[in-house]
């Protein structure tokens, strides 16, 4: 009886869910999987996570979602599409324009994703509780917590993790924010994803900065996403130029990826939807930011999270790879910029740009 109910409330539930803008729905074990806790742990020993200190310090967190709640039975793994309309790389050969990543031209993904994620948990309990299923625990998740959720979103049917280490959905292609809601209700599993990258390795060829050791191995140490993004200081010189005009985030192992053809931007949520002047904007004009024109610019945007320092950094790495001399007036003037890093970065723009 209770299994019967149990079903009835999970179809119910992916209705929901769609409902509010979720286009992928899956269920997942809660239990570790020891496969998956060893790969972490041998990313952590290779040191490859950088200075995401954080990675390690809750490692045990991270092992599986018993780990951080001992009282979960199942994660409901889901994900909102932001497939993009126009090419993620239509500007690489653009010294003048900057690059921005497909997911950060529009609002803040974490307010819009973790909005939906508690509608959905506070439906689950209420329906858990009419049908006779008592009180269901609930937490929900969307980035910010030790959750692997890539992998539990392949366990849940989501899609695979593809060799770029990212989720593929068949019908979404690599374009999926992923969230997540541990429950203590023994919701009926779904099918985990089958991989399907066979011997493509497009995302492998695509990275600038050869940040894949390996298939299904990221080193993010290399990578532009977490050296634009999470890199705090200077970023290494011998991996500056692999940059390009790239100024928050990557895209191209995710846009050259052949399951993209599949995407569909009619699933992509309106809050997603590009800000014109986040698509293409002037490398020039970017370089004049100060704090207050940075937090206005970017107001309601996940980029306003790095602060205007870092960016301005990857904006003077984006000048010294542009060769294009009109920028060396803002770029000499950010010399004396009174953060350490930024003056540096302006010094390397400025004698690229002189030579």
């Amino acid at each position: 009886m209770v299994k019967t109910v149990l079903s009835a409330l999970r179809e119910d539930l992916e209705k929901e869910a769609r409902s509010l803008g979720f286009c992928a729905f899956g269920i997942a074990d809660a239990e570790e999987d020891p496969e998956r806790a060893a790969r972490l742990e041998a990313w952590l020993e290779a040191d490859m996570h950088g200075t995401m200190g954080w990675m390690a310090e809750r490692a045990h967190h991270r092992r599986s979602p018993q780990g951080l709640w001992n009282e979960a039975q199942r994660v409901i793994a889901l994900g909102m599409s932001y497939a993009p309309a126009h090419d993620p790389l239509a500007l690489a050969d653009d010294p003048e324009r900057a690059r921005i990543s497909v997911y950060a031209q529009g609002a803040d993904y974490h307010d819009t994703v973790k909005k939906a994620l508690k509608h959905l948990a506070r439906w689950l309990v209420a329906e858990a509780d009419t049908r006779g299923l008592g009180e269901a625990g609930v937490k929900v998740f969307t980035d910010t917590a030790p959750v692997m959720e890539k992998p539990l979103g392949a366990a849940a049917g989501l899609g695979w993790q593809g060799k770029h280490t990212n989720l593929v959905s068949r019908e979404h292609g690599s374009w999926l924010f992923l969230g997540e809601i541990y429950t203590t209700l023994a919701l009926p599993l779904s099918t985990p994803a089958r991989d399907a990258c066979g011997s493509c390795r497009a995302c492998q060829d695509a990275c600038p900065t050869d940040a894949f050791p390996a298939p299904y191995q990221l080193d993010a140490r290399r990578c532009i996403s977490y050296l634009t993004i999470e890199h705090k200081g200077p970023v290494p010189e011998d991996l500056r130029a692999g940059l390009g005009n790239r100024i928050y985030g990557c895209d191209d192992c995710l846009a050259v990826c052949p399951w993209n053809k599949f995407a569909r931007t009619a699933h992509t949520m309106k809050p997603f939807l590009p800000r014109a002047e986040l698509t293409a904007p002037d490398l020039a004009d970017l370089l004049t930011l100060d704090d207050p024109g940075f937090r206005k610019l970017f107001s309601g945007s996940p980029i306003k999270r790095v602060g205007r320092n870092r960016f301005v950094r990857n904006c003077l790495y984006a000048a010294g790879n542009s060769g294009w001399s009109a920028l060396l007036p803002q770029v000499e003037a950010l010399r004396a910029d009174a953060d350490e890093v930024v003056a540096e970065a302006a010094d390397w723009a400025f004698h690229r740009l002189s030579a």
